[in-house]
């Protein structure tokens, strides 16, 4: 493991915690709410996203202020955050080698445990709360990284570019195919069926369709498996550059990342949004992770100018500390909220436009916000990261 000497950009990052990490995880966390409270206020909800049942009006054919509003707030957000959150975890993994390499520890030596108990969160997740999790495809994911890690620069560069062009093409190539499909029959509705086990019936129903139909609800992270590789290399990669780093190099990168980033995904974004239904997969798993890394240079970029509110600092950063709890109680709360086995908010405002539901994260965003402060006066870790903590390293 051995094929890295840390250099002085690394060595400075790894001998403390990084502030900008804190507040991009919050970031990304509440980001990946603004897609995923759409799938909970949708008739269908979780079998919907299957159906394209998540469509936006389109802003060309009713240009209304709802109308806009929704789209822009879709096309901010989805898959955006998401590739930030991967592009994130990639970073904790080169956090945790470099810091077995200082020790003289083996790898991937214990981290295989660690995986293996993010597995395991990620399937109690996708069972009981949200089928479209992502701690399991990262946890997969994880394994390999963790493995090419210990391999040299030139093998992981490799593996990088490789897993990044065999991702894109393939989603150019179902692309092509929903443009050459087209849609020339009337738009199909929700299915009844999940409409009604979702407003109507009970949790267990739930778990149970999740576990019958797991190949379906599971297919995203194998599509992905590529992206994902990559967007994990790649911040192994932007941390080893010392992108995150509050030093003068390291500022300059985040200036190129926001520059190139948003330059070019921000037009791109736009281009596949008003293309409709058909570039929906190259706008997510294509343009995403572009804007992404122009997210991560705006966001560190406005960080080190002193831009952002002092309180909204903080707020950002006490989700990012405590992201794996912050991610599954979202879920939680929006289950609660908007299924028939709480507060059945879907159904109570189906038809009523898109404000109730930006509404809605920005109240669980808040409570989340408010939530983890509070809670880190007191510990010094979220409710399941103390758990993960125990089952892994027990009383130290």
């Amino acid at each position: 493991m051995a094929d890295i000497l840390l250099t002085p950009a690394v060595a400075a990052q790894a001998s403390r915690r990084l502030p900008l990490l804190d507040v991009l995880r919050g970031a990304a966390i509440l980001g990946t709410l603004m897609t995923n409270v759409w799938i909970f206020a949708s008739p269908g909800s979780e079998w919907a996203v299957l159906q394209g049942g998540l469509g936006a009006a389109d802003p060309l054919a009713d240009p209304s202020a709802a109308t806009i509003a929704e789209t822009v707030f879709r096309a901010v957000a989805d898959g955006k955050f998401l590739a930030l959150l991967t592009v994130l975890f990639g970073v904790g993994l080169a956090v945790q080698y470099d810091s077995a390499a200082r020790r003289g520890q083996p790898w991937p030596g214990p981290y295989r445990r660690r995986a293996a108990f993010l597995f395991a969160e990620g399937t109690v997740h996708f069972l009981l709360v949200f089928a479209w999790d992502v701690l399991m495809g990262y946890a997969v994911t994880a394994l390999l990284v963790a493995w090419l890690l210990a391999r040299s620069e030139k093998v992981r560069r490799r593996a990088m570019w490789t897993a990044g062009g065999v991702h894109l093409a393939l989603i150019a190539l179902l692309t092509l195919a929903l443009a050459a499909g087209g849609s020339d029959g009337p738009a199909q509705g929700p299915d009844p069926d999940a409409v009604a086990l979702y407003a109507q019936r009970g949790w267990g129903d739930q778990i149970a369709f999740r576990a019958q139909n797991l190949a379906a609800l599971r297919i995203e992270p194998v599509i992905t498996f590529g992206l994902l590789a990559f967007l994990f290399l790649l911040g192994v990669r932007l941390y080893r550059a010392g992108a995150f780093a509050d030093t003068a190099p390291g500022r300059r990168v985040r200036g190129r990342m926001a520059a190139w980033g948003l330059g070019l995904g921000l037009p791109l974004t736009a281009a596949t949004t008003l293309g409709g239904e058909d570039f929906f997969l190259l706008g997510r798993y294509g343009v995403a992770p572009l804007v992404a890394v122009g997210y991560i240079g705006l966001i560190g970029t406005a960080l080190d100018r002193l831009w952002i509110p002092r309180p909204l600092t903080g707020a950002l950063s006490a989700v990012g500390r405590t992201a794996l709890s912050c991610y599954v109680a979202q879920n939680v709360l929006c289950v609660l909220l908007c299924y028939g086995i709480g507060l059945g908010l879907a159904e109570r405002f189906a038809g009523h436009g898109p404000w109730w539901v930006m509404g809605l994260w920005a109240a669980v965003g808040l409570v989340l916000a408010a939530g983890s402060w509070l809670w880190l006066r007191r510990f010094d870790r979220g409710p399941l990261e103390a758990v993960q903590h125990r089952v892994l390293n027990g009383r130290r």
